[in-house]
C-alpha cells in the first residue's frame, strides 16, 4: 500500500499531471482493488472493466486529487458506484436473456426475431452446462435453425425425443441464467447496505 505520510504527495503529482505517480499509485492499490471488487461481482471480466474504469476516472478527474483527504475511502466510494452499476447493467442484461430464454420457440419453425444484440456470454455458459445430446439438439435447432424433423433425421432418433431433450435444455438454461439473476440481486442489497 501507498504509504499513508506520502499519499498527498503522490496525490498532488498526479493532479499535477505526473504518469509516473498516477502509475505507482495503480500498482499499489490495483490488486486491493481488483480483490474487493471481485468479492462483489464474483466475476474476473467485470472486475477488471470495474478497475479499469475506475482508474480512468482517476486519471480524467486527476486535478481534485488535491482535495481528497483518504484516498482509500474515496477509492472505495467509487469502487462501489462502479460495482453497484455494472451489476445493474448484469441484471437488466439477464432479464433480457430470460426473456429470450423462455421465449426459445417450441414450435417447428425458428423465430426470425433479432438476438444479435443480446449478450450472449451467459446463454453460452448455460449451453455449456448442459449434457452432450442436450447441447447437440439446441444447437442445431436454435444455431443452425433446423426444424425438429431435421433434428430427429440427422439424429436418427424421434421427434418426440428431440422435443424432449429441447425441453430439457431450455429448463436447464432458464434455471442457470435465474439463478445468476438471484445472485446478482443479492450483490446489489449487499453492496448497497454496505454503502448506508
Amino acid at each position: 500500500m501507498v504509504e499513508t505520510e506520502k499519499e498527498p504527495d503522490i496525490l498532488k503529482d498526479i493532479a499535477a499531471g505526473s504518469s509516473k505517480a498516477f502509475r505507482a499509485l495503480y500498482s499499489q492499490w490495483e490488486p486491493t482493488l481488483s480483490s474487493f471488487i471481485f468479492q462483489v461481482t464474483l466475476s474476473k471480466v467485470i472486475t477488471a472493466e470495474i478497475v479499469q474504469d475506475v482508474f480512468l476516472k482517476i486519471w480524467m478527474t486527476r486535478e481534485s486529487l488535491v482535495e481528497v483527504k483518504d484516498f482509500k475511502a474515496y477509492l472505495f466510494v467509487i469502487s462501489k458506484n462502479r460495482a453497484i452499476n455494472a451489476l445493474k447493467k448484469s441484471l437488466a442484461d439477464l432479464e433480457r436473456m430470460k426473456k429470450y430464454a423462455s421465449e426459445v420457440p417450441f414450435n417447428e419453425q425458428p423465430e426470425d426475431e433479432d438476438n444479435d444484440q443480446l449478450p450472449f456470454t451467459l446463454i453460452d455458459e448455460a449451453i455449456d452446462q448442459l449434457s452432450p445430446r442436450q447441447k447437440e439438439i439446441f444447437l442445431l435447432h436454435r444455431h443452425e435453425r433446423y426444424s425438429y424433423r431435421e433434428i430427429a433425421e440427422q439424429l436418427g432418433i424421434g421427434k418426440e425425443s428431440v422435443k424432449t431433450h429441447l425441453s430439457l435444455a431450455i429448463k436447464s438454461i432458464k434455471n442457470h441464467i435465474e439463478t445468476k439473476i438471484t445472485l446478482i440481486i443479492l450483490l446489489i442489497d449487499f453492496i448497497s447496505k454496505k454503502s448506508d
